[in-house]
């Protein structure tokens, strides 16, 4: 498979990198625990991106994402070991961690509550530890998507591996597309103005 974009004009072109965090399988794809994965997908869906580069344990596409270069990219092995295709991207294509993007569920964030931070320790996510020991920085910038808490007697393991209820399915796509329009301004005009449009409560 060719890559995108082609290697000899990678000089002139500095692409950011938008990684979703998630488990693959059919299993995981309705958790909340894969919110990451749901927005790159529709990324790849509403941007066009196209497949390519498939010497990495993940799913990456290239082309522009509002305009500005970009690889989206969903680490095909599981949560806890995300970091080592990010990792592979990283250097493949030279890319600097200040223009690397990550998007998590967070249960610190009640849910539909979304916040950008630019950098940071790993909150107990275990995708975040795993790209923090893989890359050896913690400085980059991230969507954290609330998902909530558990309600009593339900584990957190359980519980953001398990499906949204009823209630929440019913705002996701909304929140979803959110999360695609923090991406957009995040690339376009960076992480502060993003964190100024998206970390008030509404």
């Amino acid at each position: 498979m060719s890559t995108w974009p082609p290697f000899d004009v990678m000089a002139e072109i500095r692409p950011h990198l938008v990684v979703g965090l998630g488990n693959p399988g059919l299993a995981y794809a309705s958790t909340r625990h894969n919110i990451g994965f749901m927005v790159v997908d529709r990324l790849v869906r509403i941007f066009r991106l196209a497949a390519c580069d498939d010497r990495v344990d993940a799913a990456l596409t290239g082309g522009e994402i509002a305009d500005v270069p970009s690889l989206a990219l969903k680490p095909m092995t599981y949560m806890n070991r995300s970091g080592g295709p990010v990792g592979d991207i990283i250097r493949i294509y030279g890319i600097q961690c200040e223009d690397l993007v990550v998007i998590h569920d967070d249960i610190d964030l009640e849910y539909e509550r979304l916040k950008i931070k630019e950098k940071g320790g790993d909150g107990g996510h275990n995708g975040l530890r795993s790209l923090i020991d893989a890359l050896g920085t913690d400085d980059f910038v991230r969507v954290r998507m609330g998902v909530g808490r558990p309600e009593a007697g339900i584990g957190v393991v359980d519980y953001v591996l398990g499906e949204f209820d009823p209630y929440q399915r019913k705002t996701l796509e909304p929140f979803l597309s959110r999360g695609i329009e923090a991406v957009a301004v995040i690339l376009c005009e960076g992480a502060k103005e993003a964190m100024n449009r998206f970390n008030r409560k509404p």
